[in-house]
């Protein structure tokens, strides 16, 4: 679904970037609010309030995420995608970058030729276009330091959805109508057809986000981190063959570095997580077998004993003697 959203913002593209961002923060809220009242989630809202620097970080989050979204609609319907697929191939990159330079991780070699790899695939892009990708590079660096803050708030998928959309709703709301005032609201003007795409934003925004959070639950972190692709890799395709983008053979060389990258993620992170499943399970192997001996030990010892013969032997003696 994320990756099919090109094709929704398209549709839209009567009414501004601007009013489309406005409606998709404004229609969140009464999404959210109604899934929460579904599941009945409602205890963690009064603590929140309690805690101001939690709440400073949900209206970090809320600012950057929403500077994300109207550059992602108006990169769409400016003829953008594929500059904006990109963004989103080298965030898991801008991620990394994060987690040394702000959180203090260490790398692995292949974790390091890869962000060597996709610099250079930055470098590349710009010789293609003629300029800084500044479109590609605004989305990774605001969508990763969007999951950079995330990490901070500590709340589950649906209510840090629903708390960054109250942030968002009442600025949202003063703006439309402002817009609805001076006659430039295409909500107004542009037909039921659009007014209802326009509603639909929120249920757009808040049903990928959903089927993650349940996702992330349900299937292991390289799994989900794989998946992640399927996004730019759908939106890469809807520029190159619905929109009719244009791609010299700059370009390709650029993506094609940015593919080498994340295929050495990928390949880094499947590999590190085949070694710790293995060392998981040499472990209960090892707590296994060291159960059972001592089972062994404690019902053998009172036999002995009864028949007469003399104190068992420490569990070295036993193992050598076997």
């Amino acid at each position: 679904m994320w990756g099919l959203l090109p094709l929704y913002w398209h549709l839209l593209d009567a009414a501004s970037p601007a009013e489309i961002l406005a409606h998709r923060m404004a229609w969140s809220l009464p999404v959210a609010a109604l899934i929460l009242a579904v599941l009945r989630r409602w205890s963690w809202v009064r603590p929140l309030l309690r805690q101001p620097r939690r709440m400073a970080l949900i209206a970090a989050c809320a600012a950057v995420i929403s500077v994300n979204w109207f550059l992602y609609i108006w990169a769409v319907n400016a003829g953008h995608v594929l500059e904006a697929s990109l963004g989103y191939f080298i965030n898991p990159l801008v991620s990394i970058a994060f987690g040394v330079l702000v959180l203090r991780e260490r790398l692995r070699p292949l974790q390091w030729t890869a962000v060597g790899v996709g610099t250079l695939a930055v470098l590349v892009m710009a010789v293609a276009y003629g300029r800084v990708p500044w479109i590609s590079l605004v989305l990774a660096f605001s969508f990763a330091t969007y999951g950079l803050l995330k990490k901070g708030i500590k709340l589950d998928g649906v209510d840090g959805f629903a708390a960054e959309t109250a942030m968002q709703f009442v600025p949202a709301v003063v703006f439309l109508v402002f817009l609805g005032v001076r006659g430039d609201s295409a909500f107004v003007s542009g037909g039921i057809g659009t007014a209802l795409l326009l509603a639909g934003c929120g249920v757009a925004t808040a049903v990928p986000l959903i089927c993650f959070g349940a996702a992330a639950v349900r299937l292991p972190l390289t799994t989900i981190g794989m998946l992640q692709y399927l996004a730019p890799t759908f939106q890469f395709a809807l520029g190159l063959l619905v929109f009719h983008e244009s791609m010299p053979p700059e370009r390709w060389a650029g993506f094609a570095l940015v593919w080498l990258a994340l295929a050495l993620l990928t390949w880094d992170a499947l590999r590190t997580a085949h070694t710790a499943r293995a060392a998981v399970a040499a472990a209960r192997r090892r707590a296994s077998a060291a159960v059972s001996e001592g089972a062994a030990a404690a019902t053998g010892g009172p036999e002995r004993r009864e028949a007469g013969g003399p104190d068992p032997l420490p569990a070295a003696a036993d193992e050598s003697l076997g």
